[in-house]
């Protein structure tokens, strides 16, 4: 019984040492497995990346990998007197806007007034904000000379004078053809500055008066027909 025990331990004394010594090989497996495995490489970028062009110019695509930081030209003469001109044209807009209120009839032409005043107003604080963010001098929107006069589409001081004094269907009626002929006149500034500017936020902002002012022609246009 003595020696059997003895064996009996013995034998197991041989499976512990050859149990520890098959994890110790295994282990060091793993570990050299973990430590000499490259880590993945990052996702790819196959995309190619557009690059904008220069107002009236399509834009570009250069391969991945290859693109530089895009650096944005600096405003031009251009692009700061469209922006100062459009505060003083946007003022006379929500001038003859204001009028609306208790001179026309029609809920159409007040709601496009409104419209108008309610979009254009807030605009011109955001065009002076432009050109403080660029060190040039705010502009008065009631501050008017003889060269804003002579912008596209402007009203002159004759043509206020009749509207302020029109009411019903006279008021609607010069009202209407003021206002086309005033946004045919902001029409043409933005065609100018697309053509000689620079500044991508004035081409955003000549980009948003064309479309919003391309369709309230076409509305006045509906107005007068009907």
């Amino acid at each position: 019984m003595t020696r059997t025990s003895g064996t009996n331990a013995s034998r197991r004394a041989r499976r512990q040492r050859i149990a520890a010594g098959v994890g110790a090989l295994l282990a060091a497996g793993v570990l050299a497995a973990c430590t000499d495995q490259a880590p993945p490489p990052p996702p790819a970028n196959s995309a190619p990346v557009i690059v904008p062009g220069r107002p009236g110019e399509p834009a570009s695509t250069i391969p991945p990998g290859e693109a530089t930081p895009f650096e944005e030209e600096p405003p031009n003469d251009a692009d700061v007197a469209f922006v100062r001109d459009m505060i003083v044209h946007h003022a006379q807009a929500v001038e003859m806007a204001d009028l609306a209120a208790d001179r026309a009839a029609r809920k159409d032409v007040k709601g496009l007034a409104d419209r108008i005043a309610d979009t254009q107003r807030p605009e011109i604080d955001m065009l002076n904000r432009w050109l403080e963010e660029h060190d040039e001098e705010k502009v008065n929107p009631g501050g008017h000379d003889e060269a804003h006069a002579a912008m596209p589409g402007m009203a002159t001081e004759d043509q206020l004078r009749k509207l302020r004094a029109a009411r019903g269907a006279a008021f609607e009626g010069q009202f209407l053809r003021l206002m086309i002929t005033h946004h045919e006149g902001a029409l043409t500034m933005v065609r100018d500055v697309r053509r000689t500017g620079s500044d991508v936020r004035v081409q955003e902002i000549a980009d948003d008066v064309a479309v919003v002012q391309g369709d309230e022609i076409d509305r006045m246009w509906g107005m007068l027909g009907g």
